[in-house]
């Protein structure tokens, strides 16, 4: 089995319209790409039993035959084919009381992804109708700082590729960041005290025997803390919004690394003064009402319970600032990934809050062909899959432009040649037709309000040919004037 191509699709989607049943007795199944083919069939039969409480005795027959015949046409079948199945089945005769079981299977010409089984007085054709339609694609982009969502428009249909998270913690005001009061710090002249008992203007150790000055102190009450516990006894109490340096794969990997108490997990690599691992054994999560200390010291660095912590509103928003680019590269790169070589990419559309999406724009995070794509950018608020059918809804006006543009610039481009270089372009049936047979035709340029029966010969030489084929509406100036003057043309690739 082979797929069919668009045009030859097109025709047998215009004779199974013809069809209709007395009763919901047309059986329409869609098996996706994809997908196993022998649990649709268990389906079936598991729907003959279903069919048989049905009343009418004629209906009832019909039925039945019909899910026999898809039954032992998908286990004849064996695989799902590469772009997935659709099967239509049922008694087509026009003369009531005769039988004309007839059964129709198509591989359409790009992947199926409805799936479907449905009785009805009429086959059910919509999404192989939408294939037809789906000419090119757009990017959709939705994002805000805590996560994104990449999807893809064909047609009318919207499908979700892909969705991120930054690891971007949320802003916290100043003073946010604290330890449990008992926690145990160095002082250069005092020795070892209670985070309690700083004084500002002490010298506390910090990093490879460093002492950074203690520049402020104050109380914060907390409803939930984390009692973290490394591999040699060491506990230290904060809140889950704490600073803690870590080595994100093991120990002492040569690279330290900033994240929230909130964020580290058993197994994790916390840093000493020495620059040394301590491996987390346990975290444990407690809620109440807890009174916790917040310092602030110079190079924003100090040793606390023997595990190197720091505490600065500054460095926190460049860690969330370091994170965000990071969440903007990630995304960038799936973009690239999922839309740098797909020919049918007509535009990207991206959406969220003002300064995420024109930050990530005017970063020129994305490769410059992607970025030269972008064809608009919308205020949105979501950042999930309903954000991407917001995006859509809100951008029908750039979607419409874009399809008038397109339009115009073809019929801009065939006029010129007509006029400029008549031996390079063809109008009105007999010429288009002698070209089409010649093989001279790159594009065929068809008024959709054009006589179909003619419409459909010229296609089928034109999809024989490697022919290019564009449908034109009679919506612009230029669509008006190109029908006027034949409803068919074509741009030639040499002089016949």
């Amino acid at each position: 089995m082979t797929a069919l191509s668009k045009y030859e699709l097109e025709v047998l989607l215009e004779e199974l319209e013809t069809y209709k049943g007395r009763h919901t007795e047309l059986i329409s199944v869609y098996i996706p790409a994809g997908y196993d083919a022998v649990s649709v069939q268990k389906q079936l039969e598991a729907e003959k039993s279903t069919a048989k409480n049905i009343k009418s005795t004629s209906t009832r027959k019909n039925v039945v035959d019909a899910l026999d015949k898809i039954v032992r046409y998908i286990k004849d079948l064996k695989r799902n084919p590469e772009n997935g199945i659709a099967i239509f089945c049922g008694n087509v005769s026009k003369i009531e009381g005769q039988d004309d079981l007839q059964l129709w299977s198509i591989e359409p010409p790009t992947p199926l992804k409805s799936r479907l089984y449905r009785c009805d007085k009429e086959f059910v054709l919509d999404a192989l109708k939408e294939i037809l339609e789906i000419s090119e694609i757009y990017a959709l982009l939705v994002m805000d700082r805590k996560e994104a969502a990449i999807g893809m428009l064909e047609g009318k249909r919207i499908e979700i590729l892909q969705k991120m998270t930054s690891g971007v913690p949320s802003k916290v005001r100043a003073g946010g960041q604290c330890l449990s009061p008992e926690t145990i710090v160095e002082e250069k002249e005092k020795g070892e005290i209670m985070l309690k008992d700083i004084e500002e203007g002490d010298f506390l150790l910090s990093l490879d025997f460093k002492y950074n000055k203690c520049l402020k102190k104050w109380s914060v009450e907390k409803k939930q803390v984390l009692k973290i516990k490394t591999y040699d006894n060491k506990e230290i109490i904060s809140s889950k919004d704490h600073i803690f340096y870590y080595y994100k794969d093991k120990k002492e990997d040569g690279k330290i690394f900033d994240i929230l108490a909130g964020d580290l997990k058993i197994g994790d690599w916390l840093v000493n003064e020495f620059g040394e691992g301590l491996e987390i054994v346990s975290i444990k999560e407690e809620n109440g009402k807890f009174d916790m200390m917040d310092i602030e010291v110079e190079n924003k660095m100090f040793v606390a319970n023997k595990i190197l912590v720091h505490n600065s509103s500054q460095r926190f928003h460049r860690i969330t600032e370091g994170l965000t680019k990071e969440f903007y590269k990630r995304i960038a790169d799936e973009m690239k990934n999922i839309f740098y070589e797909n020919k049918k990419l007509k535009g990207i559309l991206v959406g969220g809050p003002i300064p995420t999406k024109d930050e990530f724009l005017e970063g020129q995070y994305l490769p410059t062909i992607l970025q030269n794509k972008v064809i608009g950018k919308i205020d949105i608020g979501g950042s999930d899959e309903s954000g991407l059918k917001e995006l859509v809804e809100k951008s029908q006006d750039i979607l419409a432009n874009q399809e008038i543009v397109y339009e115009k610039k073809l019929l801009e481009k065939f006029f010129e040649t007509l006029g400029e270089k008549p031996e390079l372009a063809a109008y009105k049936e007999e010429g288009v037709k002698k070209a089409l047979e010649y093989g001279a035709v790159d594009t065929l340029l068809i008024s959709k309000d054009y006589n179909k029966v003619s419409a459909k010969e010229l296609k089928k030489i034109a999809e024989e040919m490697g022919s290019k084929i564009e449908m034109v509406s009679t919506e612009t100036e230029e669509g008006k004037q190109f029908f006027n003057l034949s409803g068919i043309g074509a741009l030639l690739r040499y002089k016949i």
